[in-house]
Formats: C-alpha cells, sequence, structure tokens
C-alpha cells in the first residue's frame, strides 16, 4: 500500500498576534479568508454537531483568490476509501488529497475533496437561510455515498464566519511552515503546519522515523521562539464548531 503524505500540526493559543510576529510571519504574503462550516440545522439547534461527529467536515473558504468548498472526512480509515476514492487524483476543478494528519499525539487519516470555484460564487450557500449543500456537486457526493454512505447533508446550516488569516512557507531553522491563524466568537488560535512527503526509496518505518523527527523539530523550533503550544486535547475546528453552535442559540 502506497505511504501518504504527514499533515503534521502545533496549536498556540497564547497572544496570536505576538506569536506570529515572534515566528516571523511577517516575512511571507498574508493571505485573508473568511471561513464557514455546514452542520446539522436541527442538531446545531441543539449544541451538538452531527457531521463533525460522523467524521465529515463541509467547509467553505472564500476570498483571498478563488473560493473551494471542500469535503473532507476526518477521521477516516484506508478501507472505507473506495473506487476513484482510494488514490489521490487531480482533476481541474477538484483536488483529491489523502493523508496523515498528525498533532501532538494524535494520528489520524484524512481525505478531502476540494472543489475550486470563481471568486465569490459561493458567498450565497453561506447567506442567512440559504442552503449550504446546494453547490455540493456530483463528485463530491459521489465521495459521500461511497465512503460514507450513513452521512445524509440534508438541512444544514453555515456556520461562520471565521477570519482565517493564512502566511505560507515561513523559514523557521531548516523548516518551511505554515502559519493559519483563525478568529471567531471571541477566541484565537494559531496552527503552525508542516507537510512531509515519503520518498521513494522510504519504507513505512523510514518514513514513519523521518516524519517523527521532523514533527520534534517543529514543536522545538515553535518553542525556541519563544510561543507555547496548546496542550488543549480538541482540535481547533471542533473547538470553533463549538463556539459557533452556542452563538447560534437564541
Amino acid at each position: 500500500m502506497d505511504l501518504l503524505p504527514v499533515e503534521i500540526k502545533v496549536n498556540i493559543e497564547s497572544d496570536v498576534a505576538a506569536a506570529l510576529s515572534l515566528l516571523g510571519a511577517t516575512h511571507g504574503e498574508m493571505t485573508t479568508r473568511r471561513i464557514w462550516f455546514a452542520e446539522d440545522l436541527d442538531g446545531a439547534a441543539e449544541d451538538r454537531v452531527p457531521l463533525l461527529d460522523a467524521g465529515v467536515i463541509v467547509r467553505f473558504r472564500i476570498g483571498g483568490g478563488a473560493d473551494d468548498l471542500t469535503v473532507k472526512l476526518r477521521p477516516c480509515d484506508r478501507k472505507q476509501l473506495v473506487g476513484r476514492f482510494s488514490a489521490p487524483f487531480d482533476a481541474e476543478p477538484f483536488t483529491y488529497r489523502m493523508e496523515e494528519d498528525w498533532s501532538m499525539n494524535r494520528r489520524v487519516l484524512a481525505a478531502s475533496l476540494v472543489h475550486t470555484h470563481a471568486p465569490g460564487a459561493l458567498v450565497g450557500a453561506v447567506a442567512p437561510g440559504a442552503d449550504p449543500a446546494a453547490p455540493i456537486d456530483a463528485v463530491q457526493d459521489q465521495f459521500l455515498h461511497a465512503c460514507a454512505p450513513a452521512v445524509q447533508l440534508n438541512g444544514l446550516v453555515a456556520l461562520g464566519p471565521i477570519l482565517a488569516t493564512k502566511v505560507d512557507d515561513v523559514p523557521l531553522g531548516d523548516l518551511k511552515v505554515n502559519l493559519e491563524a483563525w478568529s471567531v466568537a471571541g477566541m484565537e488560535f494559531l496552527e503552525a503546519s508542516i507537510r512531509v512527503k515519503p520518498k521513494d526509496e522510504d519504507d513505512a518505518e523510514e518514513f514513519t522515523t523521518r516524519a517523527e523527527r521532523k514533527q520534534r523539530e517543529l514543536q522545538e523550533t515553535v518553542r525556541e521562539r519563544g510561543v507555547a503550544l496548546s496542550e488543549h486535547p480538541e482540535n481547533k475546528t471542533r473547538r470553533v464548531l463549538a463556539a459557533l453552535v452556542a452563538a447560534e442559540r437564541p
């Protein structure tokens, strides 16, 4: 079975603006976008996130160039990724990626199908009262039907916006790090991430050892800049969705 890339993340919560400065974000080109997540309307009214609990993420990113709509399974299992979705592909305007997602001691498999849209094309789908499922196209619907058949995208609500600021390829020691800050509902998060790709000569053990070394290097390099890492056990997507659901209550 082919080895998959690993995206390694660390989260930062304390004084995001200062952390961005300490990590050298001013040396890169900053992109600002707004992000919405779709969730089950009835569940959100009861402070629940049924889609996320089922391992399904529906995300809209608007601004900073092209818009995109992502349908992601995380966590998922390799054996549930069937048919054309058993291997990554690029087929304009779609990108399908499979990768491991590492954050502290948590390691899961993620599969995401991204559909790129023209700037502004998705604004209507996240407007109050709109149906966020409307722009989910046949390929993304096929992805869910094949790989997560129990999940239904009926009666959704768009939760957001989250203000996201991203700077890619910031040099930190020997690493090139992507920095993304989220601001929403009185909360701020900063994620620093790197992507480690397998080499042709890697076996599973060699690749895992190299990725673990890169993970330690990322954590140590961030700390050396005077930035504290978050120890919170839940990822930022779950925490943000919980806050947005609470904010929707009358």
